[in-house]
């Protein structure tokens, strides 16, 4: 399986992990973040309802959840 990778703007390429977690509450969620080297846990696609947006100040990727009524924007 290959990783959904990103590439910044300055040409420095990261690629999406996961890791499920249960927390205090009992549920067990997902927790995504990128890394330089795809690895353990390395997901293929990105979640529905996420998008890949980058820090303006240290271009790295972040995941966000889509906004709007639609999830369009």
């Amino acid at each position: 399986m290959a990783a959904f990778s990103f590439e910044n703007s300055r040409g420095t390429t990261y690629f999406l992990h996961g890791r499920s977690r249960k927390v205090a509450s009992g549920k067990t969620v997902t927790l995504y973040f990128f890394a330089k080297k795809a690895g353990k846990g390395q997901v293929a696609e990105i979640p529905e309802g996420y998008k890949v947006k980058e820090s303006g100040r240290t271009g790295l990727p972040i995941l966000k959840k889509k906004s709007g009524l639609f999830g369009w924007f």
